[in-house]
Order: structure tokens, then C-alpha cells, then sequence
């Protein structure tokens, strides 16, 4: 097979040593070819060239970012996407079972790949950008935009700085005592959120080992969930946080919270500017957004 592995030297878990290694593993059974990153938007370009170019896959060696860039450049194409754990977290990478250690999960993907295991998907569409497992409006964004500004210090302890600032923007930086936008469904109006997930899959991030579940309906081969918090008081972070840990189960029985399945497409309109991120990936501040559901989208090598 023809394969392209899409580096992302500055991600977290990157080094020198382990992509000499991953290329070792990967070249010594098919012919491989080799980019790197260098800048917002990369990974999309080079995924959609190699698409043309009739690349059997593309391997991702990065973290969540480069892989959801890569995925919209090959949605809609032929060509396979195989992730491999080079972030601080690699989400997407653990929720289909990939194994943490990059060197590791490159000779399992070469196993995979002589199985042929391959699985297609649905993604998330958000204003024209396709997402793998989930997008975040309001508070998450928020706090992923303020890590994004000490991303340096990921290297050090990515989810104590997640944490950190989580409280400081709760506390100081985002206004959680009003709703931010509205949300229809298909023309609906759900309601007022400050903050609301859109889930394409189960897990909406980890901490440490554990996976957060808000959806635990969602998945790659349905349509999308939608989380609604109609606020973000204390008692429903606590609350929020304590079920995500749990598999989400007693999420979806919150009176401030409004879940709905099998989503095709909807639109915040806010009362004012409002944050929003796509796996993980923080992209400015908007008053309208618009998302929709893409079945039969992308091919996945599953390990």
C-alpha cells in the first residue's frame, strides 16, 4: 500500500526518536512517504493533495487538531484515515481503541492494514469544517482557547493545566450567569445555553485514563447528540463532571440539561459573540453557527 504519515512535530507527544521509529514500522512493509506540519490548516491540504494523488492512507502523527484537520481533507475521498497518538490526549485515537504509545499503535495499524480493517463513518460539519468527535459552544471553547495561549506547558501536565483553567475562566473570564445563544433543531427553538456540546462520539475528552461521557448514546455510524446546559451554575459543573466520569447516565436526567439523539442539523444564534471549537481546536468567536450531520463520509482503519 501507498501511505502518506502526516507529522506534527510540535505536538506534545512527538519526539525525534519516535517518529524514526513509527517511519521504520510503517516503511519497512508498504511505500511511504512522509509531510510535516507547519501551520493551522496544514494537515487538511496535505490529506486532500495525497487524496488526489491516490494515496491508499494517510497516518496522522499528532494530536487531536492535526487529526481532525486531516479527516476534513480526506472527507468524501477513498482514501483512509489511520490515526496514531502523538497529542496530550488523543481522543479520538482512544475512543476506537488505539493504543497510547505511538511506536505501538503504528505496528498494530500494519497488522490492520493487511486485515483490510477498515470502517466507514459519519462526521460533524460546522459552517463547511468537518469534525471527528465532537464541537464545543461556549464554556469549552473558552478554556480551550485560554490553554491554547500556554500550550507550551502541555509537555509539563496537560489535564492539571486543563483544569486550572477551567476554574480560572469559570471564575473570571466567561459570564455563565446569562445564556449566550439559542438552539434549533431543524427550525425548532430548544432553548438558552452558555454552553452546549454537539457529539459525533461517545467520549467528549479524558482525564487520565477515564473517558467524560456526556452522550453516551453517540457514535460514528449514527447521527449527532446534542448536550444542552441551560446554565452553568456550580452545581451543574459538579454534577456535569461527576456523571461524565460515570458513563453520563444521570447527565441526561439534569434539569438543566436538555439532550437530544439522532441530530441531522441545527443553529445557535447568539444573543451576542459566543466561543466555539472543533475537536478540541479552538476557531475564534461567532454570533451564528450552523451544523449538520455528513453520513458515509470518511473511511477509518480500525485496529
Amino acid at each position: 500500500m501507498r501511505l502518506l504519515l502526516i507529522v506534527n512535530e510540535t505536538a506534545t507527544a512527538v519526539t525525534a526518536r519516535r517518529r524514526v521509529l513509527v517511519q521504520r514500522v510503517l516503511g519497512a512493509d508498504h511505500r511511504l512517504e512522509v509531510e510535516e506540519t507547519s501551520r493551522r490548516g496544514h494537515a487538511a491540504r496535505i490529506a486532500r493533495g495525497a487524496a488526489l494523488d491516490g494515496v491508499d492512507a494517510v497516518v496522522v502523527l499528532g494530536g487531536d487538531g492535526t487529526l481532525s484537520e486531516a479527516a476534513d481533507g480526506l472527507a468524501g475521498t477513498a482514501t483512509a484515515l489511520a490515526p496514531l497518538p502523538g497529542g496530550s490526549t488523543n481522543v479520538f485515537a482512544r475512543s476506537i481503541g488505539i493504543a497510547y504509545d505511538p511506536v505501538r499503535a503504528a505496528e498494530v495499524l500494519v497488522e490492520s492494514l493487511a486485515r483490510r480493517s477498515f470502517k466507514r463513518i459519519g462526521l460533524g460539519v460546522a459552517e463547511g469544517r468537518r469534525f471527528l468527535f465532537h464541537a464545543g459552544i461556549g464554556l469549552d471553547a473558552a478554556v480551550i482557547a485560554r490553554v491554547e495561549r500556554r500550550s507550551f506547558l502541555k509537555r509539563y501536565g496537560t489535564h492539571p493545566l486543563f483544569v486550572a483553567a477551567t476554574i480560572d475562566t469559570w471564575l473570571r473570564r466567561y459570564d455563565h450567569r446569562r445564556p449566550r445563544f439559542r438552539v434549533e433543531l431543524e427550525g425548532e427553538r430548544v432553548g438558552d445555553s452558555a454552553f452546549t456540546i454537539v457529539s459525533n462520539q461517545r467520549p467528549w475528552a479524558y482525564l487520565g485514563k477515564r473517558p467524560l461521557i456526556l452522550a453516551p448514546h453517540a457514535g460514528l455510524d449514527v447521527p449527532l447528540t446534542v448536550t444542552l446546559f441551560r446554565s452553568i451554575d456550580l452545581s451543574s459543573i459538579v454534577g456535569g463532571a461527576a456523571s461524565a466520569l460515570n458513563g453520563g447516565q444521570r447527565l441526561m436526567h439534569h434539569p438543566n440539561v436538555v439532550q437530544r439523539g439522532d441530530v441531522r442539523s441545527l443553529t445557535f444564534v447568539g444573543y451576542g459573540p459566543f466561543p466555539w471549537q472543533l475537536d478540541g481546536d479552538y476557531l475564534g468567536d461567532t454570533e451564528h453557527l450552523s451544523i449538520s450531520w455528513m453520513p458515509d463520509a470518511l473511511t477509518i482503519v480500525m485496529p
